[in-house]
C-alpha cells in the first residue's frame, strides 16, 4: 500500500494496530497462566476481555471505512510478545519473575498507547469523529491498564520481591564526607 495521503497512513496504522491486538489476544492467556500474583493474573484475564472488545471496535472502524483489517503482521508487537514469552520462561523467584512480566506487559501497553494516540490524532485531524471516539475509548483503556499494572507492581509485586528490603537512607553529613567514585560505563 502506497502512503500517498494521510488517509492511507491512518489505514496502514489501523491495520498494524489490528494485527497487534489480535496477537495480544493469543498471548494474554499465557501471561495470565504464567503470573503467580492473583491480582496480576486477574489483570491479564480482564485485559483479555477488554482486548477482544478492542478488536471488535477496530473491526467496526474498518467497516466504517469500507476497508479490510487484514494487512501485514505487526513486527513491533511480535517482538514485544516474544520478550514477554521469554520472561514467562525464566526460572527464579515468583515475585521477581512477576515484576519482569509486568515490565514486559507495560512495554506492550506503551506501544499500544503510542499507536492509538497517533492514529487518534490522524482521525481527528481528518474529521473522522466516530472513528476518533472509538480510538479514544481504546486509548483510555490502554492507559488505565498501564496504571493498573503500575499499581500492582508498586503495591504488591515489587515490594514483595527479594532484594527490595528497605534500605536505610544515608546520613547527609556522612554522604558529604565520602568521596564519590567515578561512574563506570558498560564494557
Amino acid at each position: 500500500m502506497a502512503l500517498a495521503t494521510m488517509h492511507d497512513l491512518m489505514i496502514a496504522e489501523l491495520k498494524d494496530i489490528y494485527s497487534a491486538e489480535t496477537q495480544l489476544v493469543k498471548a494474554l492467556p499465557k501471561m495470565a497462566t504464567g503470573a503467580t500474583s492473583p491480582s496480576l493474573r486477574k489483570a491479564f484475564e480482564d485485559h483479555l476481555e477488554q482486548t477482544q472488545e478492542q478488536v471488535s471496535r477496530l473491526e467496526q472502524i474498518f467497516e466504517l471505512l469500507g476497508q479490510s483489517p487484514r494487512g501485514k503482521k505487526c513486527k513491533g508487537m511480535e517482538g514485544l510478545l516474544e520478550e514477554a514469552g521469554e520472561m514467562l520462561e525464566e526460572e527464579g523467584d515468583d515475585m521477581v519473575r512477576d515484576a519482569g512480566i509486568i515490565a514486559a506487559a507495560q512495554r506492550v501497553e506503551h506501544y499500544e498507547i503510542a499507536a492509538y494516540g497517533s492514529t487518534l490524532a490522524f482521525a481527528t485531524l481528518m474529521g473522522h469523529t466516530e472513528i476518533a471516539e472509538l480510538l479514544e475509548t481504546t486509548l483510555n483503556e490502554e492507559k488505565a491498564t498501564d496504571e493498573l499494572l503500575s499499581t500492582i507492581a508498586e503495591e504488591e509485586v515489587n515490594v514483595s520481591a527479594p532484594g527490595m528490603e528497605a534500605v536505610e537512607p544515608e546520613d547527609e553529613d556522612s554522604a558529604a564526607d565520602t568521596p564519590k567514585k567515578p561512574a563506570r560505563g558498560r564494557k
